[in-house]
């Protein structure tokens, strides 16, 4: 099993979602979360006066998904969320030891 996290631009989320629905992709993680890299922020306009915004907005979503959904996942988050444009996002992909369905006891795959 391995974990995929992806740092998304959050306009972005529901053309992700629905393209890993079509995949049968059921359970996604997803929160608001704050950063910056090459994008370095950007300015905004706040009445009259122009600040810089270093921390820009995006979405991390985590996804769990048994080794050969990998590659599809990847592949399906970055034609997603590609718009040719510098801060579109990154994906990490991690290996996952071990999980459990709380309420069955099931364990690794069975438990996704």
């Amino acid at each position: 099993m391995k974990k995929i996290e992806a740092i998304i631009k959050p306009h972005r989320i529901e053309d992700i979602r629905t393209e890993l629905s079509q995949l049968g992709i059921i359970g996604i993680t997803a929160w608001d979360v704050r950063g910056f890299g090459r994008q370095k922020g950007h300015q905004e306009l706040y009445r009259g006066s122009e600040y810089q915004v270093s921390f820009v907005p995006k979405i991390k979503m985590e996804i769990v998904v048994p080794d050969e959904k990998v590659e599809e996942v990847v592949n399906t988050i970055r034609k997603t969320a590609n718009s040719g444009t510098i801060g579109d996002g990154k994906i990490f992909v991690s290996d996952i030891g071990r999980a459990v369905r709380i309420r069955t006891g099931e364990e690794n795959e069975e438990a996704l």
